[in-house]
């Protein structure tokens, strides 16, 4: 079924939000209207050549996506920290309509959730924005007030990849109790269908060919909250 610039498989709308029990959001191009590693490269005049491999890991070309970060990391070595805060303040924006979606989301009483395979410095900042309740993406490694070109292992791994989303949000619903049948995920890039592939609804945001194709909702114009034209508050 296709409304504009709204393709639905899978189930008959309206569906209800209150349904469901929690929402896995991605970061990068998703809730933001950047991919901060890209824009951290700018900094250092490296855009070009650190987006060519980003924009070839989103769209599924590239299978390594955790070696496919680290050579983009290792190329920010060298930046002052402080160029985190820039592109913070300068370059980044959410998308359209995501806090009146993330907003609606909060009111009819799901989880949130923020899995990135970006960095901690924006998550951590977008979460608070937005009032999500949990998070987990990559910390970068800072010494002596500037990028190693490393990142820095969690308790839980070391990279933040399509396979660690998924864990992430099978994680949170084991602990919460919820069946994944009744969680959410929103992605544009091909390392978020692991965990859109794991749950009762997907949503793809102005996605990659190969994640639109895969979704059950796909908005390819307009904000996020278009998704509340098939999803009743």
């Amino acid at each position: 079924m296709e409304f504009a610039s709204l393709t639905i498989r899978g189930f008959a709308p309206p569906l209800r939000l209150v349904d469901f029990r929690l929402i896995a959001f991605d970061m990068d191009s998703t809730l933001i209207s950047i991919e901060c590693v890209d824009e951290i490269a700018a900094m250092a005049g490296k855009k070009a050549e650190v987006a060519a491999i980003t924009e070839a890991a989103m769209r599924g070309e590239i299978a390594d996506y955790k070696e496919s970060l680290r050579r983009r990391v290792a190329m920010l070595a060298g930046v002052p920290a402080t160029d985190l805060q820039r592109v913070y303040d300068e370059r980044l924006r959410l998308n359209p309509g995501v806090e009146r979606f993330v907003a609606a989301c909060r009111a009819a009483g799901l989880h949130t959730l923020l899995v990135s395979g970006g960095f901690t410095f924006f998550s951590d900042r977008v979460r608070d924005l937005l009032q999500i309740d949990d998070t987990r993406s990559n910390v970068l490694e800072i010494e002596a007030g500037a990028l190693t070109g490393r990142m820095v292992d969690q308790p839980w791994g070391d990279i933040c990849d399509g396979e660690e989303k998924r864990r992430a949000v099978l994680q949170t619903c084991a602990r919460l109790g919820i069946d994944p049948a009744r969680a959410i995920a929103v992605g544009d890039g091909a390392n978020d269908l692991p965990m859109m592939n794991a749950v009762g609804l997907s949503i793809a945001f102005h996605a990659k060919p190969a994640v639109q194709a895969r979704a059950m909702i796909s908005i390819v114009e307009g904000g996020m909250d278009r998704a509340l034209e098939v999803l009743l508050p």
